[in-house]
């Protein structure tokens, strides 16, 4: 750097002077007036202040604010807890007003939805401004902003939506990428996609917010740009296991009674691998806590998945009494959320993760369990602070990845093909990957978006394939949405799409209520399949809340459903409409229970998940997968799977998930007509389904007199040894089946 630049970076923020930080950009914090909003400082605004400056992120404001004056690229290496996902948004907000705004304002991503918000109100708090003015956030289905705001908090995810109207993110002067190294889809995109954003606009800042050793990764990256690192909190004392961590379950509850039986204070953390294994520990800790003497105060188990509406609150909140001990079950996911909670002292590490790892051969997800990596383990010896106990269920030379694996490596990257290919037409060049996608998962996303009319022959995106990179869902559902404006029942199949892509509407039934929670369900079974289930569950949740004298809230409890999903259901379907309506798509009036309806709904389903059939091969359950000869069941809580011993198993039919496990089930199955799938899937792809018997079925219908000629020259071939009187072949001889090319 230049002695004049030296000079100039000096006046901005003379290191000499005590305080002299608070006065960069020539807006000083002592002024009486907040320079946001144009009114004075209230006395909390001082005593945050105060706060702020302890934080480590602090030290290094002089550091930050002269690299951000001069490159376009910074990155800053953390941990959690040390201020970097409150601080370094303010001071880039500071930078923008310093230049009027006129290359925009501050977005910065995050991985949770709600993180996004939780960090949006601290900073509002911070900065003496009111939520969804001066800043603001914008998570799926939430946007609390204004023509006012100045910082905005939003997931990585929203912000790769907005590209679409704006590819070159013109609304901004800073991007900033938070939780880099938690390696979600969406952050590797965006990270991939900035380098070319950087080239078209100079005036551009990006600042990657990031830990260790993903740091080093991203500098490979980017090549010469500042790395600014912050100084680690001090982590917690780590106390490891002598074993290994096979048997991590029990041990970690036993963990969590004895800590409590200590009297010592602090609520606890324990890390499982799965949801499944959150809800069991929750059942047996509320039963072994009634076990427990008075003496020893109230244990209260507590659920905290990402995603789970409800964080903030269960986080601030105070227990009911001194005695009270709230014992914090978690997954694998987003240990970064915990960055607000005060009151833990112990965490409790299993060292496992359950992780879907998505095979494109077959077009399935794979449940694996493995170790979590060196960077998560990291988060978790701090979280509980210097003061706070880590035990961590796995021996000390435990070797651990040292980071996470990028999702983009285990997840189906069809809908990111899709929003590339939205992408290039935009004007953006190719996706500068940091780690480039499987070869055989990108031919697989483009042979599916072939199948679906999404390319033209060129391998560009058609004009199908336009209008679904607009729709907020996967290819194979828009698609399906599409097909419903063709077939009149669009409203159906937009409430298929909104129940499918919130939470599980089924609620889990307290103990001892299993079998009412069952015969409640029962009441809503479709004969015709489970999307119409789910129809018949929507319809009667919105007629609850038309009904004066009942809540809807009383009435899903009473039928043992989720009144939050139903609420983000309805949310996601509102959503949708106002999509369709802005692209001019016709939506028909609902017509529900009609012949003619269940019949477009099906053609419908077909359009968009031709490469989900199955058939029943020997009429007790054992379906067959055409795309890869997997066999499959129908999960327990279908609609068919509570039927089945009444009325039989249908032989075809259309599935939307299915997932390679223990049980290798198919969930929200649909009963199917042959002659209707071979009407609505493409030629092509049926050409290239593997031989099967069931393949030959279908094609027997498709081409009758074809197979009939096929057989004959079958017989034709045969040697007259190998025939019987009456003609027929018995011989051992195979030939190739008659198949069309």
């Amino acid at each position: 750097m230049s002695d004049e630049n030296n000079s100039a970076e000096s006046d901005i923020c003379p290191e000499s002077e005590e305080g002299a930080a608070d006065d960069s950009f020539g807006f000083g914090d002592d002024l009486e007036l907040n320079r946001f909003d144009g009114l004075p400082f209230s006395s909390r605004y001082y005593k945050l202040l105060e706060e702020r400056k302890t934080l480590p992120v602090w030290r290094v404001r002089c550091e930050f604010e002269h690299a951000l004056v001069n490159n376009q690229l910074v990155i800053v290496s953390g941990t959690a807890k040390t201020g970097r996902g409150t601080q370094i948004p303010q001071w880039c907000a500071e930078f923008c007003l310093s230049a009027q705004y006129q290359h925009g304002m501050v977005v910065c991503t995050q991985t949770s939805r709600q993180q996004a918000v939780d960090l949006a109100l601290r900073v509002a708090d911070e900065m003496d401004v009111n939520i969804g003015h001066e800043v603001g956030y914008t998570i799926p289905l939430e946007t609390c902003c204004s023509s006012d705001t100045v910082l905005r908090y939003c997931t990585d995810d929203m912000l790769l939506r907005e590209m679409m109207s704006d590819p070159f993110l013109e609304h901004y002067g800073v991007i900033i990428i938070d939780q880099a190294h938690e390696r979600t889809v969406s952050t590797d995109i965006l990270l991939g996609l900035l380098k070319d954003i950087l080239m078209q606009r100079p005036e551009l800042r990006v600042v990657l917010l990031a830990m260790p050793p993903f740091t080093n990764k991203l500098l490979s990256h980017y090549h010469s740009v500042p790395l600014i690192s912050l100084d680690p909190s001090s982590p917690a004392e780590a106390v490891h296991s002598h074993s290994s961590n096979k048997d991590y379950f029990f041990p970690a509850l036993r963990l969590v009674l004895e800590i409590h039986r200590t009297k010592e204070d602090g609520d606890v953390v324990v890390f499982f691998a799965s949801a499944e294994e959150v809800k069991c520990a929750q059942s047996i800790l509320r039963r072994e806590g009634t076990r427990l003497g008075a003496e020893l105060g109230h244990m209260v188990p507590v659920v905290l998945c990402p995603g789970r509406r409800g964080l903030p609150t269960a986080l601030s909140e105070q227990p009911d009494s001194k005695k009270s001990r709230r014992v914090y079950l978690s997954t694998t996911q987003g240990e970064d959320m915990w960055w607000a909670a005060e009151s833990v002292n112990f965490v409790i590490d299993t060292g496992v993760q359950k992780k879907m790892v998505y095979n494109p051969r077959i077009r399935a997800n794979s449940e694996f369990l493995q170790p979590i990596s060196q960077c998560q383990a990291d988060i978790r010896k701090q979280l509980s602070g210097p003061t706070g106990k880590c035990f961590c269920l796995y021996q000390e030379d435990s070797e651990l990845p040292a980071e996470k694996t990028p999702q983009i490596l285990d997840t189906n990257i069809t809908p990111t093909v899709l929003f590339l290919k939205r992408m290039e037409i935009a004007g953006l060049g190719q996706c500068d990957f940091i780690d480039r996608p499987d070869p055989e998962g990108l031919m697989q996303a483009l042979e599916e978006l072939d199948y679906l009319a999404a390319l033209d022959d060129d391998g560009n995106l058609s004009e199908i394939g336009i209008i679904m990179s607009e729709i907020p869902l996967d290819p194979q559902m828009a698609k399906a949405l599409l097909a419903s404006c063709e077939f009149d029942c669009v409203s159906e199949m937009l409430t298929i799409a909104a129940m499918l892509s919130a939470p599980s509407c089924f609620m889990e039934p307290p103990a001892g209520m299993t079998h009412e929670a069952v015969q409640c369900h029962r009441k809503f079974q479709h004969p015709e399949g489970d999307h119409f289930t789910l129809i018949n569950i929507y319809n009667a949740f919105k007629q609850s809340q038309r009904e004066q004298y009942f809540t809807s809230e009383k009435w899903c409890q009473d039928y043992f459903l989720d009144h939050s999903a139903l609420k983000t259901a309805e949310a996601i379907r509102s959503e949708l409409t106002d999509t369709l309506n802005r692209i001019e798509l016709p939506i028909s009036e609902p017509c529900f229970g009609t012949k003619s309806n269940t019949h477009n709904i099906k053609r419908a389903l077909i359009a968009g998940f031709f490469m989900q059939i199955a058939r029943d091969v020997d009429g007790s359950g054992n379906y067959f997968i055409l795309t890869h000869k997997h066999m499959a069941q129908v999960h327990p809580l279908s609609c068919y799977g509570a039927q089945s011993h009444k009325q039989g198993l249908p032989e075809w039919v259309v599935f939307h998930e299915y997932t390679l496990s223990e049980n290798n089930c198919m969930r929200t199955v649909c009963e199917i007509s042959p002659q209707v799938y071979i009407q609505m899937a493409p030629l092509y792809f049926f050409y290239n389904l593997p031989p099967s018997e069931s393949k030959e079925i279908l094609q027997d219908m498709l081409d009758p007199d074809a197979s009939i000629k096929c057989e004959e020259e079958k017989q034709k071939a045969i040697p007259v040894s190998d025939q019987d009187d009456s003609g027929c072949g018995i011989g051992t001889q195979t030939y190739d089946r008659c198949v069309i090319q």
